[in-house]
């Protein structure tokens, strides 16, 4: 009897600098010959739109003509929602993988609250949909995305071939030098880091105040397992992030140091209660 043919996973690809930005381009061109590749991403560019969803708007699904040979779609909302209505509109199933980037410009440290490639790549992990979310330090709509395309590649074939827990999100940054001056890849926690904001005051011509948001990158942690630390150091760095916001080392002092006294006068409100109930069904 023959054997049957296996099928080629599903991978959903977004991102959040538009379907037309160069860097998705190049993650489709690095992964689509390993599954069925599915596009939904939004139809303009969302950088920093977080973890939003559009309310009280309608949302608009587009056949994209820019990858003629399979299935991509423009989404006229955040890219938590074009994940949202891939699996519910496109796909009518959970995809087997769910591919975010590659972004232009990084996503480490504290960027990963703010990112809507990672937003895209989480909201996916919440659904059990296992996610990358791939960065590039390099802004430039002309930048040389060869290395992130070679990494793109091989953490999406280890994701395919060891599969791991079915929430599990990776955050992927990889420096901006030739593939030939990068050490390999690090396993790395998030580092604490953040801006130092700024906002530069200007009028417009009618006279009237408004703001533009600059601000100084500041790092504040010096541990050589760190995001930050690898990328520095030639290394792409690798992530594992978690969308349960709980800090449970702080939640178990809490229930040493803040144990509450049971209320009685509950106790007691609750008996008055299970009385007149009882009363009422006699």
């Amino acid at each position: 009897m023959a054997k049957a043919k296996k099928q080629k996973p599903t991978i959903l690809i977004t991102n959040d600098d538009s379907i037309a930005a160069p860097g998705i381009r190049a993650l489709y061109e690095a992964v689509k010959d390993l599954g069925r590749i599915v596009i939904v991403a939004p139809d303009k560019p969302q950088s920093g739109m977080g973890h939003a969803i559009t309310l009280g708007h309608p949302l608009r699904l587009q056949k994209s003509d820019l990858y003629p040979d399979i299935e991509a779609y423009s989404c006229s909302g955040t890219p938590v929602d074009c994940v949202k209505l891939a699996v519910d509109k496109v796909l009518h199933r959970k995809p087997d993988l769910c591919l975010s980037g590659i972004n232009h410009g990084p996503n480490h440290s504290i960027n990963v609250i703010y990112s809507g490639t990672m937003s895209a790549a989480m909201e996916a992990a919440i659904e059990s949909i296992p996610a990358v979310g791939f960065s590039l330090m390099n802004y430039g709509m002309n930048a040389d995305f060869s290395a992130a395309q070679h990494y793109a590649r091989r953490i999406t074939e280890k994701m395919l071939k060891n599969r791991l827990s079915k929430h599990i999100l990776l955050n992927v940054n990889i420096p901006d030098f030739p593939l030939s001056e990068i050490k390999g890849y690090k396993i790395c926690k998030q580092a604490y880091a953040k801006y130092q904001e700024k906002f530069i005051e200007r009028k417009d011509p009618g006279g009237r105040k408004y703001y533009w948001l600059t601000g100084e990158f500041l790092n504040f942690d010096n541990a050589k397992d760190s995001d930050v630390w690898a990328l520095a150091n030639n290394y792409v760095s690798i992530v594992p992030v978690e969308f349960d916001l709980t800090d449970y080392t702080v939640k178990k002092r809490l229930e040493t140091l803040w144990k509450d006294k049971p209320n009685r006068n509950v106790k007691a409100v609750e008996k008055k209660v299970v009385k007149k109930s009882m009363r009422k069904s006699e």
